[in-house]
């Protein structure tokens, strides 16, 4: 019998971690007793544990057929990534309008935190949350700087889906170098004040994860994705 944990609040992170990373993947059955066994719990907390991770769209709870890892949804990956080119366009161009020299030093901050984040790549040190946490990071700056801070927890909150996505795009579609060329033209455009080719910086950056992956979604992750009626679905950016 594995050895037991009190800790729930590490537990839910380190169940949830595990799916966000792929190591249960989408489709894949969470066994209550296997759970059990593994971290010395009764049934009890893990089943709480299990009922927190469906609320945060992670499990699916059958009735007979227990908690199943839930697979991606590429409507809501696609709706989402639109939703944050249109807002992110406008609030890019407000924020080189405002910015300050020391504004755009802070953003170059972010950028290098992204490079450091990205020095272990593809190695085993490579860490994809904390890459991930700095390219969020840099979006945000130009949200906080406009008080627009709602809006950018608004646009990041919870959406397990996309924050997957993202995870495979980093994993499966090796979007370490675009990343960091992308930002590092957001940061040109900062630097120089020119707001002409935010739209379309954006509509790459943002819809590079599926433009990498491609078919692949519909061939090598196929069992990763709800169905879907048609392929149209997939923007092609």
């Amino acid at each position: 019998m594995g050895q037991a944990i009190t800790d729930y609040e590490q537990l839910y992170q380190q169940l949830s971690d595990e799916i966000l990373h792929f190591k249960w993947k989408p489709g894949d059955r969470l066994s209550e007793n296997d759970l059990c066994q593994r971290f010395g719990l009764s049934r009890t907390p893990v089943r709480s544990l299990l009922q927190r991770l469906q609320e945060n769209g992670l499990v699916q709870i059958a009735p007979k057929k227990g908690s199943i890892v839930t697979r991606l949804n590429l409507d809501t990956i696609n709706q989402l990534i639109y939703e944050r080119v249109a807002i992110e366009t406008m609030v890019l161009r407000d924020y080189i309008a405002a910015a300050t020299p020391a504004d755009v030093e802070r953003v170059r901050y972010f950028y290098g935190q992204i490079q450091k984040a990205a020095e272990a790549y593809p190695g085993e040190q490579f860490v994809p949350d904390a890459f991930l946490k700095a390219d969020l990071a840099m979006h945000g700056e130009w949200f906080r700087r406009l008080r627009l801070d709602g809006v950018w927890v608004r646009l990041t909150g919870s959406q397990s889906s996309y924050t997957r996505f993202c995870v495979l795009d980093i994993l499966a579609g090796k979007n370490i170098p675009d990343v960091l060329e992308e930002h590092g033209a957001m940061l040109r455009m900062m630097e120089e004040g020119d707001v002409s080719g935010i739209e379309p910086l954006l509509r790459r950056h943002l819809y590079g994860g599926i433009r990498r992956l491609g078919p692949e979604i519909y061939t090598v992750y196929a069992d990763y994705f709800e169905p879907l009626e048609g392929k149209e679905h997939a923007a092609n950016a």
